[in-house]
């Protein structure tokens, strides 16, 4: 019977990946918030991906004698304060939003994964002293310690994604140690570990898998927030530096300073920040929705 059992269990993780994908298309088809945040950022990240193609101007370059130009169907969102086409801008800032996004977000999962796994599965000391690390990092609000980091570093768009990544680092390892410490109950984990196998191939091969789900879920969740404490550092000053265009960026310097004069300058930027973190937030809504058998059921 402990022979046996971990066989099973290699046989039944491709069924669980396709329950898990038919889940996720049921609730979409059930749910169409779910379905319009699926296409919300597919926009995005085809926006981010041809941003050349679409763009129909270079988000750089200056015309003085167009400045604060209106809306027109020249420019449909108008210039900022030197003349350059502000569509351009939101549509190659998209670009940096969505790879501090993506890089901070990987990075800060990878961690807490890691994290979350060794403190789940081992227990005892190296738990406690984990998690006391964790709850010291946690004590912190979030965009006070993002800040903090990237005042000490050089304000720049790197340092912007590692201080961003150590902010989801806490959350992520409590979230997965809490999954691992179920997983750890299941009789599969019992037989391999009677039939001998090491340590690292357990955690690797039989609980890694049946945590995945909750490691995407917020994941996805996490990168609206990603994206939003990306454009507060750039409206702070110490995220993305002039004159790489970045929708935080335009907030602060254009945005705020014309807001009266020239409300779209401060329109658009917020606009996309607000779609992109909506449509990341619903679409991590409609992942737990799915894979959560309680709220699936």
């Amino acid at each position: 019977m402990a022979v046996t059992a971990p066989a099973a269990h290699f046989d039944a993780a491709p069924a669980v990946e396709l329950g898990r994908a038919r889940a996720l298309w049921t609730v979409m088809r059930r749910k169409p918030l779910g379905a319009v945040s699926a296409a919300l950022i597919a926009v995005i990240v085809l926006t981010a991906i041809f941003a050349e193609v679409l763009a129909p101007y270079d988000p750089l370059a200056a015309q003085p004698e167009i400045r604060l130009a209106a809306p027109s169907w020249e420019h449909p969102f108008g210039t900022d304060d030197i003349g350059r086409d502000v569509l351009s801008r939101v549509i190659y800032g998209s670009r940096i939003s969505l790879w501090v996004g993506l890089l901070a977000v990987g990075i800060g999962t990878a961690a807490g994964m890691v994290i979350g796994l060794v403190c789940g599965y081992c227990e005892g000391r190296t738990d406690l002293v984990f998690q006391r690390i964790m709850d010291a990092i946690q004590a912190i609000p979030g965009l006070v310690l993002a800040l903090a980091i990237v005042s000490v570093l050089t304000p720049n768009t790197t340092n912007a994604m590692l201080a961003i990544a150590m902010v989801i680092i806490p959350g992520n390892s409590r979230i997965v140690r809490g999954a691992v410490l179920a997983a750890k109950q299941n009789r599969y984990v019992e037989a391999a570990q009677a039939i001998g196998c090491r340590h690292p191939r357990i955690i690797v091969t039989h609980i890694l898998p049946n945590v995945t789900a909750p490691i995407l879920v917020i994941a996805s969740i996490w990168l609206g927030n990603a994206i939003l404490i990306e454009a507060s550092l750039s409206f702070l000053g110490v995220g993305t530096q002039p004159p790489i265009p970045s929708w935080g960026l335009m907030l602060s310097s254009s945005g705020r300073a014309f807001m009266e004069q020239a409300p779209w300058l401060a329109l658009f930027p917020g606009l996309a920040i607000s779609l992109a973190v909506l449509g990341f937030n619903l679409f991590g809504d409609t992942l737990r929705d799915a894979w959560d058998p309680k709220l699936r059921g």
